[in-house]
C-alpha cells in the first residue's frame, strides 16, 4: 500500500535560520564548495553503508555498485546529486537537515560576529556542508530512503532556506539519496555541466567511489542523443591518494584531500604521510586542523580518522587507532594486514590495531615536536587552540608522558602576561645554582596564580615559578612527577626549603632559625586556638613577605583549587582542612599578638584565614560574617 503524501511543515532550529543566511551572504565569493560537500556527504553514505553491510549483507542485495551521479538540467534549471548509499529515515532526516545536532551550537552562535570573512571561516570549523546547497540554490529537495527499511519508507524534505522546512512521507523504490538543487538566477554558471565536472576534478577526484555524470553528446548528435538511452561516463580518476608516492602528490592535492575527510574550510595546520613496512604494513595520512572544532571538549564526540582496509573503507570514527587527547587528528589510516570484516569490538582486542596506534601516535607527536623545535612561534599558533587537550596525554598515555611533556606550555612569573608560553626545557635551563625542584603554582585563572601571596619569597629569591591555570593541570602533575631527572613541586604544597638558593638575605643557621620560632611559638599557638578545628594546623611561615598570612595544603591532601574543581565536577570532598601559614613580623599579625580584648582577637583571627582563603581564589562559606568582623575592626580603630 503507497504510503500517504502528506506534507508535514516544521521550523528550523534557530541556529540553523542563522547558518542559512551566513552561507547565502558570506560564502557566495566560493560558491562552488556546495557541490565538495554533497558529493562527500555521498560518499560519506556508501562508507556507512559498506561497514554496516559487514554485519548485515542483505542491505547490498539488488545493488552492490555503489556509485555517485551528477547530473544538471538546464531547462528545469536544477543540479541532482544522486546516491545509493546508506540512505536515511525520517528521524535521521530531521536530525541531520533540520537541526545541527552537534555540541557546541551555543559556542559556534557566540562567536558570530558579523564579520562575514571572520564568520565563514567559523562555518568551516563546525562542518555544516549541507547547508551549503543554498549558495547557489533557492530551494532544495531531499529524497531519501533508508537502507533495509521497504519502499514505503522513503522521505521526502524541502526547503527555500527561510525557516522553514515540509516532510512528506512517499514511496521511494531503492535506498540512498537525491539532492536536487533549484539554482538561484545568479547561479547560471553552475548550470553547466563542464563547470560541474571541473569542480568534481578540483575537489572530489580522489574520492574511491565512482561520480559519473552523463556523457556530453556533440551539438550534430543532440536529436539522435535524444532517443536513446543516456550514456554515463567516470568524471573522477578514483586513486587512493594516500597510496600514491609523497613526492607525486602536491600541496593542493594534500589540502583538498584534508578537505574531504574533515569537512573542514580551511587548510590543515600540519600533515604526516607516512607508510610503514616490515611484520605489519599499514599506510597513515594524518591532519593537524588550522583551529578546533567547536565540540572539542565533548570527549564522546570522535569523528577524527577512518579506517581502510586494502583501500576499502571499513569504517568512521576509528577510536582504536587514536586515543582521546588527539581527538582533533583528522585523516585515514589503510591496513594491509587486518581483515575486511572486522568489527569495532575485534578492534578493542587487535594486537595489529595497538601497534597502529603506537605509530600513529608516535608520528603525530613527533610532527608536533619538529615544529616546536624548528618554528617555535608557529608552535605556540597550535597550542593555543589545541593545548589543553593535547595536556590530557600526560595522565591518558603513560608510554609517550616523556615526550608529550616536552611539548607542554605554561605561563610563568619570569615572563609579562598570561600570553607566556614556556616549556619545561626552557624553565630547566634557567634554573638557579642549586636548585633541585620545578616549582608551579595551580589556581583558577592567571591573575590570582600571578598575585598570589604563594609566590613572595620566591619573587624574592629570583626563582622562576611555572602559573598553571588550567583546569586540567591538577591532573597533569599529579601524574607528571618529574621532568629531567627534576621533581616538580608545588609552591602551595607542604614545608619549603629555599635556602640554598640564595636571595637577599644570608641564609640562618640552626640556632637563630630555632630562636625565630620559639619567638613566634606563642602567636601561632594563639591563632591556632582561636581558629579551632577550621584550620588543620597554624605555623609560621617561609614562604610570605608582604601578606599576612597563606593557605597551605599538607603533603598528601589536595589543595584548595583541586578540591574545587572536584567539587563543581559533583564529588563530595569532606575532610580535608587547611594550613594556615602566617607572616609573624606583619602588623596584622602583630596586632593580634598585642590585642587585649578577646573577641577582636578572635575576627583579627578570623580575618586572617579568610583573607587567604579569597587570596587564592576560594570561597568563604559565610561572607556576610567575614564582612561583619571586617566593619567592627575599622570601627574600632583608632
Amino acid at each position: 500500500m503507497a504510503a500517504e503524501a502528506v506534507k508535514e511543515k516544521h521550523g528550523f532550529q534557530t541556529e540553523v535560520k542563522r547558518l542559512l543566511d551566513l552561507m547565502v551572504h558570506s560564502l557566495y565569493s566560493n560558491a562552488e564548495i556546495f557541490l565538495r560537500e554533497l558529493v562527500s556527504n555521498a560518499s560519506d553514505a556508501a562508507d556507512k553503508l559498506r561497514f554496516e553491510a559487514l554485519a548485515d549483507e542483505s542491505l547490498l542485495a539488488g545493488d552492490a555498485d555503489l556509485a555517485i551521479d551528477i547530473e544538471v538540467d538546464r531547462d528545469a534549471r536544477t543540479i541532482t546529486v544522486r546516491d545509493n548509499g546508506v540512505g536515511m529515515s525520517e528521524q535521521e532526516v530531521k536530525d541531520n537537515l533540520g537541526t545541527i545536532a552537534r555540541s557546541g551550537t551555543r559556542e559556534f552562535l557566540d562567536a558570530l560576529s558579523g564579520d562575514k570573512a571572520r564568520d565563514a571561516q567559523l562555518i568551516g570549523q563546525f562542518g555544516v556542508g549541507f547547508y551549503s546547497s543554498f549558495i547557489v540554490a533557492d530551494r532544495v529537495t531531499v529524497t531519501t530512503r533508508r537502507a533495509g527499511l521497504g519502499a514505503d519508507a522513503g522521505v521526502r524534505w524541502e526547503s527555500t532556506g527561510d525557516g522553514e522546512y515540509t516532510i512528506e512521507h512517499l514511496e521511494v523504490p531503492r535506498r540512498g539519496t537525491e539532492v536536487v538543487l533549484h539554482v538561484r538566477e545568479d547561479a547560471d554558471e553552475f548550470l553547466d555541466a563542464y563547470r560541474l565536472r571541473a569542480v568534481v576534478r578540483k575537489y572530489s577526484d580522489h574520492i574511491l567511489l565512482p561520480i559519473r555524470m552523463r556523457k556530453e553528446t556533440p551539438p550534430g548528435d543532440a536529436e539522435k542523443a535524444a532517443d536513446a538511452e543516456p550514456e554515463w561516463e567516470r568524471v573522477n580518476a578514483a586513486t587512493a591518494l594516500w597510496a600514491r608516492p609523497r613526492n607525486e602528490i602536491t600541496d593542493d592535492e594534500y589540502e583538498t584531500f584534508y578537505k574531504h575527510v574533515s569537512h573542514d574550510f580551511e587548510a590543515p595546520f600540519a600533515r604526516v604521510h607516512s607508510r610503514v613496512e616490515g611484520n605489519l604494513e599499514y599506510t597513515l595520512l594524518l591532519y593537524v586542523p588550522t583551529r578546533p572544532p567547536f565540540d572539542l571538549w565533548d570527549r564522546t564526540v570522535r569523528r577524527g580518522v577512518k579506517l581502510y582496509v586494502r583501500r576499502v573503507f571499513i569504517m568512521d570514527d576509528a577510536e582504536q587507532l587514536m586515543p582521546a587527547y588527539l581527538r582533533f587528528v583528522r585523516g585515514i589510516v589503510d591496513s594491509a594486514d587486518l581483515p575486511l570484516n572486522i568489527s569495532r569490538e575485534i578492534l578493542q582486542h587487535n594486537r595489529h590495531i595497538d601497534s597502529m596506534r603506537a605509530g600513529c601516535v608516535k608520528r603525530v607527536l613527533d610532527l608536533l615536536a619538529g615544529i616546536a623545535s624548528d618554528e617555535p612561534d608557529r608552535y605556540v599558533t597550535f597550542w593555543d587552540q589545541f593545548g589543553r587537550v593535547l595536556k590530557e596525554g600526560v595522565f591518558e598515555d603513560a608510554r609517550n608522558r616523556d615526550a608529550i611533556a616536552k611539548l607542554l606550555r605554561f605561563a610563568s612569573t619570569k615572563g609579562d602576561g598570561s600570553a607566556q608560553r614556556v616549556s619545561l626545557a626552557d624553565y630547566v635551563g634557567r634554573m638557579k645554582e642549586g636548585q633541585e625542584k620545578i616549582y608551579y603554582l595551580t589556581a583558577d585563572s592567571y591573575a590570582t596564580a600571578a598575585s598570589s601571596p604563594h609566590l613572595e619569597v620566591f619573587r624574592k629569591k629570583d626563582v622562576e615559578v611555572l602559573l598553571l591555570v588550567d583546569e586540567v593541570d591538577e591532573w597533569v602533575v599529579h601524574h607528571l612527577t618529574e621532568f629531567e631527572g627534576k621533581h616538580l613541586q608545588s609552591v602551595a604544597r607542604g614545608k619549603l626549603d629555599l635556602d640554598d638558593l640564595g636571595g637577599d638575605d644570608e641564609k640562618p643557621s640552626a640556632e637563630e632559625r630555632k630562636a625565630e620560632e620559639a619567638r613566634h611559638q606563642s602567636t601561632v599557638e594563639a591563632i591556632k586556638a582561636l581558629l579551632g578545628e577550621r584550620v588543620k594546623d597554624v605555623r609560621a611561615s617561609d614562604r610570605l613577605t608582604d601578606s599576612p598570612a597563606c593557605l597551605v595544603a599538607d603533603e598528601h591532601d589536595p589543595g584548595g583549587h583541586l578540591q574545587r574543581l572536584l567539587e563543581a565536577s559533583g564529588q563530595k570532598v569532606e575532610g580535608f582542612r587547611p594550613i594556615l601559614e602566617v607572616n609573624a613580623d606583619h602588623p596584622l599579625v602583630a596586632r593580634l599578638d598585642a590585642e587585649s580584648d578577646a573577641s577582636r582577637r578572635e575576627d583579627l583571627a578570623s580575618i586572617l584565614l579568610d583573607q587567604a582563603t579569597l587570596s587564592e581564589g576560594g570561597r568563604l562559606d559565610d561572607p556576610a560574617d567575614f564582612v561583619r568582623r571586617v566593619n567592627r575592626l575599622l570601627v574600632a580603630a583608632p
